[in-house]
């Protein structure tokens, strides 16, 4: 059935076809979704209202977008809103404290001998707000603007925290490599 048709029946309240939407993309919004909380059982639920939402508002698609491409804007909207209604705020740098630190070295690199779950282990183990930049910019491909609408930061301090993030990342696995650990 081609997609188009199945969200028209979802539309009209078919269940069938909204199982069927959901068993086609609630893997890949978990592991979205997976990204920005530390817990499965949170991503499980973000899934979960994520489709809620989608259901209740699929008479705004316009399939300008790809479904997929709609849902996971739900998905991350609705990660970032269950961070911030557990209490861990986003807390915007001052602009006196910004300096918006490009050094012009885009050199992502790292060493040979760090593997993929390392990396992944590293993100997860930053502060929110490095985390939630660094996954938005380098995992999903937001730009800086995209990040900043987001997550209602300045540019600024969308590079700001990329930064500060990239950086903190590299030191963990350096840590990580040399055998001293998180």
């Amino acid at each position: 059935m081609f997609q188009l048709e199945i969200i028209e029946k979802c539309k009209a309240n078919n269940r069938q076809a909204q199982m069927q939407l959901y068993n086609q993309y609630c893997q890949g919004m978990y592991i979205v979704a997976r990204r920005f909380v530390k817990h499965d059982a949170e991503a499980e639920d973000i899934v979960q209202d994520a489709f809620i939402k989608a259901f209740s508002k699929l008479d705004q698609y316009q399939a300008e977008v790809t479904f997929g491409a709609w849902l996971k804007r739900i998905v991350i909207n609705t990660s970032i809103d269950m961070l911030k209604a557990q209490k861990h705020q986003l807390v915007e740098l001052e602009t006196v404290h910004l300096n918006v630190v490009d050094s012009g070295n885009d050199n992502w690199l790292v060493e040979d001998t760090v593997e993929v779950v390392d990396i992944k282990e590293a993100i997860s183990s930053l502060a929110d707000k490095y985390r939630l930049v660094l996954t938005l910019y380098l995992l999903e491909g937001y730009d800086h603007q995209e990040i900043s609408d987001i997550l209602n930061i300045t540019e600024v301090s969308s590079r700001t925290q990329l930064y500060r993030g990239k950086v903190q990342l590299q030191e963990l696995l350096k840590q990580k490599n040399n055998g001293t650990g998180y």
